[in-house]
């Protein structure tokens, strides 16, 4: 009776696709709290305390840089600097500069129109101005900003008479097609990011425990939403939690990588439509020797990062996502999402969080790995014949027939008289 303790049963769940109207069953440590009244004083498990993410649902790192004494290193990258800007910021550094040139150009053509005397010889006969119907401060700014943008009104213009004037002339078109290329370039990197494909990569939104071939695995669901696939698509994983060394050093939230399939080429996905994730949990798993019990009283957290090109602009992308230990619910499936139409296949993204509770031992993986080699658990019990899906009309017709070849077989052994000598 050892392996009692390590199974806890329910023969009337399905390991199939259950019915949209049954009730998904919650484990204990996410059942609402109950409230005692005056009729009665109920006892309620005690919840844990609401931990701070290493790595947000949508993928942000909840980790910010302070006291960076060494500023002029983001400098040395301008460009990447002003990439990762905030778009409010963007637009403030991209009207600002070109603002700037202008009022700066400007003030190079009014100094050079008030050392030359043109303001003052204005309206006189036979003086030939550095450029043409240039009065103030004002107009040599209205010429800056053609003759960078090339509008070419045809009103100002410069004349053949002003050397200073053609060298300048040539100076604002160079560094004017310098920063049209600096800012246009930035805006255009950052409208085309490919962390904006990364919105239609989902994450469901529970990790799931439960037995797959007599192994617990620790399974989550990944999808895509366009019809645009991502090119050599992989994934991989995380265990984020604080340890302490043999020694007594404290490593806060160490790194532990989960193995999703690397060794077997598994982690390498073609992403056309959703995914079921699955972590083997054996010796080299961190989880190998949790239990369900010890599982509920741990802290940590699973990064998940799935990474590849996307197909129209062929640029690396990236989403992440993550899952708390409360996230992470033991016994449960994913429901399947994926169904044969007439002449294709259809995904319901209305079933890819919905997730269904499944017989699944609450001993840890080493403790169910000894169970089977010394016999103390059938392997059979791990997976309980599925009842007929209802939705199904073909099934108990062919439960039926087999059940009368059966019985005709057994008619047939308990006759034997029946025979022909």
């Amino acid at each position: 009776m050892a392996g009692d303790s390590c199974i806890h049963m329910d023969h009337d769940m399905e390991t199939g696709v259950t019915p949209r109207e049954q009730v998904k069953k919650l484990p204990k440590h996410l059942r609402e709290v109950q409230i005692s009244t005056d009729h009665t004083h109920l006892i309620a498990e005690p919840l844990k305390k609401p931990r701070q993410r290493y790595v947000q649902k949508d993928g942000k790192c909840n980790v910010h840089h302070g006291n960076v004494q060494e500023t002029y290193r983001y400098l040395s990258d301008l460009f990447t600097t002003l990439v990762d800007l905030r778009w409010r910021f963007s637009f403030f550094i991209f009207t600002l500069v070109y603002v700037l040139n202008w009022l700066f150009f400007g003030f190079l053509w009014w100094l050079i129109a008030l050392i030359r005397g043109d303001l003052l010889h204005m309206n006189e006969e036979g003086w030939t101005p550095c450029v043409e119907n240039l009065n103030g401060f004002v107009s040599a700014f209205l010429f800056s900003i053609e003759t960078e943008t090339t509008i070419g009104y045809g009103y100002r213009v410069i004349t053949e008479k002003c050397p200073e004037g053609i060298i300048l002339l040539l100076v604002q078109a160079i560094l004017g097609s310098i920063v049209n290329a600096m800012m246009v370039g930035c805006m255009f990197v950052k409208i085309s990011q490919p962390k904006n494909r990364a919105e239609t990569l989902m994450f469901s939104h529970k990790a799931v425990i439960s037995v797959r071939d007599n192994k617990l695995c620790l399974m989550f669901r990944v999808g895509d939403l366009r019809n645009s696939h991502i090119v050599e698509a992989s994934i991989r994983a995380k265990l984020i939690r604080s340890e302490q060394t043999k020694e007594g050093e404290f490593i806060p939230l160490n790194q532990t990588d989960i193995n999703i399939g690397f060794d077997t080429g598994d982690d390498r996905l073609f992403l056309v439509s959703p995914l079921i994730i699955s972590h083997e949990i054996n010796e080299k798993s961190p989880f190998w020797e949790m239990s369900q019990a010890q599982m509920e009283k741990e802290e940590f957290e699973i990064v998940v990062i799935l990474e590849g090109m996307v197909e129209a602009t062929g640029m690396t992308c990236q989403a992440r996502s993550s899952y708390l230990d409360s996230e992470v619910l033991w016994g449960y499936r994913f429901t399947p999402v994926l169904s044969l139409e007439k002449g294709f296949y259809e995904v319901d993204y209305n079933n890819f969080h919905d997730i269904y509770e499944t017989n699944t031992p609450s001993c840890s993986a080493k403790e169910l790995a000894a169970r089977l080699r010394e016999g103390q658990l059938l392997p059979q019990m791990l997976r309980p014949e599925s009842r007929p899906n209802i939705l199904d009309p073909a099934l108990p017709t062919i439960q039926k027939s087999e059940q009368e070849k059966g019985a005709e077989t057994n008619n047939g052994s308990a006759n034997p008289q029946g025979e022909s000598p």
